[in-house]
């Protein structure tokens, strides 16, 4: 007999031990991911800038700073060679080559400041512009070794600094790496998943209800049950074929636009919302029916007023993580043209966009070097949002949840 206690006692701290070392490894794995992503995509955040010194006085630039105060500023601003005087500016500064240590995207900074300021053209003024992208990862000492050295250089006599990359929140795609931006894409995303949550959140929950509360148990509820089931474990690629020969094809709504993502994803994360709310309104007491009832309440607000409150909790958060899910999904996005170069946000949801994950893979799939470390910058801010909407879940669920 003390054999085998001792026997089920070294079972049971066996399998509390391999239950830890599970615990252990996954969370080891966790860290693993975030601190690559980290390391990887802090560099993402930070510019690398030269500065350069131009003379609008002395230049070419033939634009009177009165035509900038009044409705046709952008027409002379789009008019005067912003980006040949700034060039010109750097051959001066630096010799010849001297374009080639600033970003191609550099002289649109010049044309905001001034825009900005535009007491600008009467003098003489220092800018710090982006640099090139050559340069920049020659700054965090992974470039060639000519273009270190001339970052030391250029290091040495004080024309280098480093600073935060607010362009990389605010702006949208582009071919030069470091005048890149995730907004775009961001808004893109933002766009598509108030659609989905616009449409797959009550058509879920009020099917969830009338499945659960209403619906007669007979053969097609079944059929109908069985189908939502098999629905919430379709390959999202599925979705997507569907989205592109009904809304495309058929119903001939914008390519690319957040209304027909938000239309796809909406196919895909109404199974789950279905599915959790279900399972929350099972978990409500029958007593708390009974006990409506028995007060004078109606079927209808037995539901809406009794169950339905109580069942919010779970509902919600079954509905926060089937939209983090439908967030993160690539594939049914790009059947439906969601991977189009977008140099400009959205400003609707019938405007050509792209969503990040989508924005994720298409810089994963460039050549350029500088590339590597703004995809995992924007992973990172793809992280950020995942957790910011589980965040909500678990505020929500805090926030209604009541006890019985």
């Amino acid at each position: 007999m003390q054999a085998r206690i001792r026997r089920r006692y070294g079972a049971e701290r066996r399998f509390k031990f391999i239950g830890l070392a599970a615990i252990a490894l996954s969370l080891g794995f966790l860290a693993f991911l975030l601190g690559t992503m980290l390391w990887n995509g802090a560099g993402g955040f930070m510019e690398t800038r030269v500065k350069v010194a131009i003379d609008f006085p002395a230049s070419d630039l033939f634009l009177d700073p009165q035509s900038l105060k009044g409705p046709e500023a952008e027409a002379a601003l789009g008019a005067a060679d912003i980006e040949g005087t700034v060039a010109a500016a750097a051959e001066a500064n630096y010799g010849a080559g001297g374009a080639a240590l600033i970003s191609e995207a550099a002289w649109l900074r010049v044309r905001g400041a001034i825009k900005d300021d535009p007491s600008l053209l009467s003098r003489k003024s220092d800018f710090d512009l982006p640099a090139s992208t050559a340069l920049d990862i020659a700054a965090k000492g992974e470039g060639e070794p000519e273009m270190e050295r001339l970052h030391s250089r250029l290091e040495d006599a004080g024309a280098i600094s480093r600073g935060f990359n607010a362009n990389f929140l605010t702006g949208s795609d582009a071919t030069d790496p470091s005048a890149v931006g995730i907004w775009g894409a961001f808004k893109g995303s933002l766009l598509t998943m108030i659609v989905t949550l616009a449409l797959a959140f009550p058509i879920g929950v009020l099917s969830a209800v009338y499945l659960e509360e209403y619906a007669p148990r007979n053969r097609w509820t079944e059929i109908i049950e069985v189908s939502i089931n098999n629905l919430a474990a379709v390959p999202s690629i599925i979705f997507g074929l569907l989205g592109l020969a009904v809304f495309l094809n058929f119903m001939h709504l914008p390519r690319s636009a957040p209304l027909v993502g938000g239309l796809t994803l909406a196919l895909m994360t109404m199974p789950v919302i279905v599915i959790a709310g279900r399972n929350a309104l099972k978990a409500v007491p029958p007593s708390v029916r009974d006990g409506a009832l028995a007060v004078g309440a109606s079927p209808v607000q037995v539901v809406f007023h009794h169950v339905l409150p109580l069942a919010l909790p779970g509902i919600l958060t079954g509905t926060i993580i089937g939209a983090a899910r439908a967030l993160g999904e690539t594939a049914p996005l790009l059947m439906i043209g969601m991977r189009a170069f977008m140099a400009t946000p959205p400003s609707g949801f019938t405007d050509p966009a792209t969503v990040l994950p989508v924005q994720i893979f298409l810089w994963s799939d460039e050549v350029s070097r500088g590339f590597i470390e703004k995809t995992s910058a924007a992973i990172i801010v793809l992280l950020v949002f995942l957790m910011a909407m589980n965040g909500l879940a678990v505020y929500f669920r805090n926030k209604f949840e009541q006890r019985w």
